[in-house]
């Protein structure tokens, strides 16, 4: 694995990434955990542009299907227990440096959400860490899954007409862990929290409900699903407990999933978390942001029948990692959190 790193842009606290179609063009979007800006690149990692000086506090970005630009995004989530203004907003660009911010919902400690498309239906699914707290560090009120048909045309939407939403799950202390995996033409959330993890199917039809699947009942920070030794079921790989050391990966058996790998020695505040393919195999892409602060590389070996792990880069403390291919390459980008790069890794 040959890795070519450079550095994009320097922004405090930067955390959230996300694919954007804008222009025609794909881009993609870096914002911050804390009161900073958001930033719009090209493919080619070059910035075009500033969507905002803050608040910031964005853990979530996702662009509404069908639109030029247009995209939802999580704000003033600055931290668990600094979330009881966080609320969905709806970005719209107007022209160069100019993208009007309205809202879509208020939800307090909403952490992770999703735009999930099925039968020519788009769901809004939003997941809070938590419902409340009386001081720092308070988990006695568990987070929940909530739920909306998402409309087309948002125009509609401020701080005085909001979306409303339906509870579909709740009891979910930490509820922190969200990836969207495919199954099929079907798309899925795998949701993680101190209960398990648990795989959410959007309805069939538009009156339907939501399918919630148990795969793990033990703690998880976040989860994805991916066959890493193509036998054509795939493996549930974790980061375990909330913010914790334990990179795990498990295979599917009967009845339930058992433990198949543990990384060596852990990662200290395990955060960032990517599977997928990576130069055509099958990865587990994981960063933490304490200790070495590593961005890890973990695939299969067929031939030695186990797995093994590759450093991609050392002491940047990731807090996510987003993977796209352009120009018939690999392109990791990095929000390395714990010393405010953002970073576009070239993998061949």
């Amino acid at each position: 694995m040959k890795i070519e790193k450079k550095v994009i842009a320097t922004l405090a606290k930067c955390y959230a990434i996300a694919p954007l179609l804008y222009g025609g063009k794909e881009h993609f979007l870096v914002a911050a955990e804390k009161q900073d800006p958001c930033y719009l690149f090209d493919a080619e990692g070059k910035k075009v542009d500033k969507i905002w000086d803050g608040p910031g506090g964005v853990m979530t970005m996702v662009q509404v299907p069908g639109t030029a630009g247009q995209y939802l995004s999580t704000y003033q989530f600055y931290s668990p227990n600094d979330s009881a203004e966080a609320k969905i907003v709806i970005v719209t660009p107007k022209a160069k440096g100019d993208w009007q911010v309205r809202t879509l919902v208020n939800l307090p400690h909403v952490h992770r959400f999703d735009i999930l498309q099925r039968n020519g239906i788009s769901y809004l699914l939003a997941c809070t860490v938590k419902s409340g707290h009386r001081f720092k560090e308070d988990w006695s009120m568990p987070g929940k899954v909530y739920a909306a048909i998402l409309p087309k045309d948002l125009s509609g939407f401020d701080e005085e007409h909001q979306l409303k939403l339906q509870v579909i799950k709740e009891g979910m202390v930490k509820n922190h862990g969200y990836y969207r995996v495919m199954e099929g033409d079907i798309p899925t959330a795998i949701i993680s929290s101190q209960e398990g993890v648990f795989r959410f199917t959007p309805p069939e039809k538009e009156k339907g409900k939501w399918t919630v699947e148990t795969l793990l009942e033990e703690a998880a920070s976040d989860a994805v699903l991916v066959d890493l030794d193509q036998d054509g079921e795939k493996e549930l790989c974790t980061l375990s407990p909330f913010h914790g050391s334990r990179v795990s990966i498990y295979k599917k058996t009967a009845k339930r999933y058992e433990k198949v790998y543990d990384f060596a020695g852990g990662m200290e505040f395990a955060h960032a978390i990517y599977g997928g393919l990576l130069c055509n195999v099958p990865t587990f892409v994981v960063g933490h942001r304490k200790g070495n602060k590593s961005l890890v590389a973990i695939q299969y070996n067929k031939e030695k029948g186990i797995y093994e792990e590759s450093v991609i880069d050392e002491g940047r403390g990731p807090a996510n990692v987003f993977h796209y291919l352009y120009q018939g390459k690999d392109i990791l980008i990095a929000a390395n959190r714990e010393t405010d790069e953002i970073a576009m890794y070239t993998i061949t």
